[in-house]
C-alpha cells in the first residue's frame, strides 16, 4: 500500500534520510530511532506537509511529488503530528469541525456526525463544549488525535501520538489504534518501546536517515540474546547499566564479571542496535 523508494531529504548541509526505502501494509507499524534520526521529517514526507529531494513514494498508487496525486492521496490519509497546532479559544466540537470542513467534509448534517463519531473514538465527548485552553495536555493530545481519524482513513501517519498520555489514556490509545490496524495502514513514530511491544506487529528502526532494523518486536528483542545481563554490583567497566527496582543491576554487552544472564526485550534490542548503530 505504501512504497518508499530511495528516499532523501537535506536540511542546510546535513543528510536527514539517506536513501530510505520501505515498504508498509496493512497493520500497526512502529517507528523508532534517536532523536534526530529522521522520523518525524519522514512522516512529514508521506504526509505530504514537507517535500523530499530525491527517491520516490507511491501510496496507493498515487504519487505526492505531482500537485493533483498529492490533493488525491490527503484525501486517504489521516495525520497527526509531533506538535498539533490548537486553535485556544474554539471549543473541541468546533475545533474538529472546523478540520472537517478543509477535509473536504461539506454536508452539516454528516460532518457533525463524523465529529461526534472520531470525539467519541478517543472519549472525548464529554468534553465537546469545553474550549482547548481548559483541555489537559493529554486531552489536547487525544482531540489531535480525532482530527487524524477523521473520514476513515486508509493511511494514518502518526508521529509521537502517546505524548501526555496518563497510563490509562495509553491503555485506550493502544486499544483503539490496534483495532485501526485491522483494516487499514498505520504507521507511528514513538519513544516508546513498551508501545511498539504492546501494539505494533513490525518494528522499524531508523539510525541517520537509514533503516537498520525490520521486522517484528519479538526480532528486535532477539538481537540482544546473549548480551543482557543481571548481577549484585554496579560493573565497574560497563557503559549501559541501570540499577532495577528490586536492587540488581541489568547489563548490556559483555558479561560483568558474576552476572546471570536476562531474558532479553525490545528496549535492550533497541539500546544495543541504536549504540552499534551509532
Amino acid at each position: 500500500m505504501l512504497h518508499i523508494h530511495d528516499l532523501t531529504k537535506k536540511y542546510g548541509g546535513k543528510q536527514v534520510l539517506d536513501g530510505l526505502s520501505l515498504s508498509v501494509g496493512p497493520g500497526v507499524t512502529g517507528l523508532l530511532g534517536p532523536n534526530g534520526a529522521g522520523k518525524t521529517t519522514l512522516l512529514r514526507c508521506l504526509a505530504t506537509t514537507l517535500s523530499y529531494d530525491g527517491g520516490r513514494v507511491d501510496a496507493f498508487g498515487l504519487d505526492p511529488a505531482h500537485a493533483v496525486q498529492r490533493t488525491a492521496l490527503r484525501r486517504r490519509l489521516g495525520y497527526l503530528p509531533q506538535d498539533p497546532g490548537h486553535y485556544p479559544h474554539f471549543t473541541a466540537f468546533d475545533l474538529v469541525d472546523y478540520v472537517a470542513i478543509l477535509k473536504e467534509l461539506t454536508d452539516r448534517k454528516h460532518r457533525h456526525s463524523e465529529v461526534r463519531r472520531v470525539l467519541a473514538e478517543v472519549d472525548l465527548t464529554d468534553q465537546a463544549r469545553t474550549k482547548v485552553r481548559k483541555l489537559s495536555g493529554g486531552m489536547r493530545q487525544r482531540l489531535a488525535l480525532a482530527q487524524a481519524l477523521l473520514g476513515e482513513p486508509e493511511l494514518l501517519i502518526l508521529d509521537e501520538p502517546t505524548v501526555g498520555l496518563d497510563p490509562e489514556q495509553r491503555m485506550l490509545f493502544r486499544a483503539l489504534v490496534s483495532r485501526l490496524g485491522e483494516s487499514r495502514t498505520v504507521l507511528l513514530s514513538t519513544h516508546q518501546t513498551e508501545d511498539v511491544a504492546a501494539l505494533c506487529e513490525r518494528v522499524v528502526t531508523m539510525v541517520r536517515g537509514r533503516v537498520v532494523f525490520d521486522g517484528t518486536p519479538g526480532g528486535l528483542a532477539a538481537t540482544a540474546a546473549g548480551q543482557v545481563w543481571l548481577s549484585d554490583r554496579a560493573p565497574s567497566e560497563s557503559r549501559l547499566f541501570w540499577r532495577t527496582a528490586n536492587g540488581r543491576y541489568r547489563t548490556l554487552g559483555d558479561r560483568p564479571p558474576g552476572a546471570e544472564p536476562a531474558e532479553p526485550g525490545v528496549e535492550d534490542g533497541y539500546l544495543l542496535l541504536v549504540g552499534e548503530a551509532a
